[in-house]
């Protein structure tokens, strides 16, 4: 008896998620995972300093460009093969598209782990060119060559979460992202710390230490989705339906693999094409062109490569959590082509989208000084500055992102490299001339980098919605209703933050005086918005009466 009550509690470990619910849940883990990503580059800045942040930001530009064509394609195509041979029946294709997927892993992560390691000082010389004054070109290659021990974990570990997300379990996984962060963090603080301060090695040694955080979280992540697939066996093998399912031959499945990914890995490559471009132009650019110092233009680059986005990572994180959800929701539904189904989860992505990232963007730019100066202190002139119109790019790449991955899932490969690549063209082309022109202008002369990366992801958005419309006939006026409710909105919050501004002051030179400020008007913004949200009706059109009363009701229980 005290044996199949064990087995039943191991079995009830692993709920099924819907799309809100798992949406929902996916985005708390991913916000939680980046909410750690946040709080330790607090110390991690005092630690290392602005060179210090470039040269981490070097490695990590690389890891992502690397780790995007190692794995990013396989654990979404893994997720899309699984739901979808879960929907028809056939449980052995399932189990080995999953096999298949982790040999896969392991082969790539190994040879791009070899690639990078070889080709590390080439890479060094690309970033670097002959600039003097600042990181070194062994600097950089010794911190590309640790960070890519973190490729040959990586790719397993993003099959597991695949695999799982696939069943729509989405809690593991995302549970699997915390602790990845949490160990990750641990290694990135302790480690830089003791390095430099206690045992007084390089700053070098000590940014190396600090990326090898990223192979340390990845191994511990690893053997929890281990220990959970392997304990919940029975339930992950159950038969839900009796079909009479055709043998699928390794060919078949390793071709509908290739197709699967090859669009995710498009999607992450070109994306990471954003940030090598800015790696490779920005420092070059404001040194040789406008006559900054290669320290002040590293120390810029810094703001952009790492500690920018570890805010906007917040935002980002809205759109990953939806697609984690979306992409087995959609693709079952386009394999019962139930177009009104496709239709509406479309709507509900972007409407989801809009409601949460939109008031979270603009009261991060509202809050732009505060916010830098409790995380980063005052030693950065243009940090603040750089902030307040670098958190719109992570709007955009949140709405681009849910949008590619729609138009990829419904398998319109031709239209997402489409978008991709006028998005990259744009930038491209526009870096260095609007960095120019904005220098001219009078204008802080990155505001033309970032200008070009908006751009660059509003036209890929505005693509992809034509595409949708043409291809699906996809109407938006559900969410264009509702998007002017949004609007009023956020105005009622921005004009109560800036009356707000004239009883308590935004900004103070002291950092811990600044947290009750963020606090006070994070939580006034807030409660205007979803006042007026509330008034519209706007929160039972976004996320339904039902889910509302089940949140309601667990209140009232309280």
């Amino acid at each position: 008896m005290a044996k199949t009550k064990t087995k039943t509690k191991k079995n009830k470990e692993l709920k099924q998620n819907s799309f809100l619910n798992g949406a929902f849940i996916a985005t708390l883990g991913i916000v939680g995972s980046k909410i750690l990503g946040m709080l330790y580059v607090i110390p991690f800045y005092a630690i290392i300093g602005g060179q210090g942040g470039a040269l981490y930001g070097y490695a990590y530009t690389i890891y992502n460009l690397f780790q995007s064509l190692s794995c990013a394609g396989i654990p979404n195509a893994i997720s899309k093969i699984i739901s979808e041979y879960q929907t028809l029946g056939y449980y052995n294709a399932k189990e080995k598209a999953f096999k298949l997927g982790r040999r896969l892993a392991i082969i790539m992560g190994f040879t791009i782990f070899i690639i990078l390691f070889i080709f590390a000082p080439s890479i060094a010389k690309a970033i670097l060119g002959d600039l003097e004054g600042g990181n070194t070109l062994s600097d950089v290659t010794m911190v590309v060559r640790v960070i890519a021990t973190a490729i040959l974990i990586v790719p397993t570990l993003s099959i597991y979460r695949g695999y799982l997300e696939g069943h729509k379990f989405i809690t593991p996984p995302s549970i699997s992202q915390v602790i990845e962060q949490f160990a990750r963090v641990i290694v990135i603080v302790a480690g830089s710390f003791l390095a430099i301060n206690v045992f007084h090695l390089s700053l070098q040694t000590g940014v190396g230490i600090a990326v090898f955080g990223a192979t340390a979280g990845a191994i511990v992540a690893y053997f929890y989705l281990l220990d959970k697939v392997r304990n919940n066996k029975k339930q992950l093998h159950e038969k839900a339906l009796d079909v009479d399912e055709p043998v699928i031959k390794t060919k078949e499945i390793l071709i509908k693999i290739f197709w699967y990914a090859l669009p995710f890995i498009m999607i992450d490559v070109f994306k990471s094409c954003y940030d090598f471009i800015d790696m490779t132009t920005i420092v070059k650019t404001m040194v040789n062109d406008i006559g900054y110092t290669t320290a002040q233009a590293e120390n810029i680059m810094s703001v952009i490569s790492t500690w920018g986005n570890k805010i906007n990572m917040i935002i980002v994180s809205i759109s990953t959590g939806i697609i984690v959800s979306l992409i087995p929701n959609l693709t079952s539904a386009s394999v019962k082509k139930d177009k009104k189904d496709i239709h509406h989860k479309i709507n509900q992505t972007l409407q989801v989208l809009l409601f949460i990232s939109v008031p979270m963007t603009l009261g991060l730019s509202f809050l732009a000084d505060p916010v830098w100066e409790v995380f980063y202190g005052n030693n950065s002139e243009y940090g603040a500055i750089i902030i307040r119109y670098f958190v719109f790019v992570a709007l955009t790449i949140s709405t681009y992102t849910a949008l590619v991955s729609i138009v990829q899932v419904l398998k319109y490969y031709k239209e997402v490299l489409i978008s991709l690549v006028v998005g990259v063209v744009i930038k491209f082309v526009l870096n260095v001339p609007l960095i120019n022109l904005f220098h001219n202008l009078g204008f802080v002369p990155v505001y033309g980098s970032i200008t070009a990366t908006i751009l660059g992801y509003a036209v890929g958005i505005v693509l992809c919605l034509i595409f949708l419309r043409r291809k699906c006939g996809v109407s938006y006026m559900p969410t264009v209703k509702l998007l002017g409710k949004i609007i009023l909105a956020d105005i009622a919050m921005l004009a109560v933050l800036f009356v707000l501004k004239l009883f308590i002051p935004i900004y103070t030179s002291s950092r811990l005086l600044n947290i009750p400020i963020i606090a006070i008007y994070a939580i006034i913004g807030i409660v205007v918005y979803f006042f007026v949200s509330h008034k519209f009706n706007l929160i039972e059109e976004v996320f339904g009466s039902t889910i509302i009363n089940k949140i309601t009701s667990k209140f009232r229980r309280k």
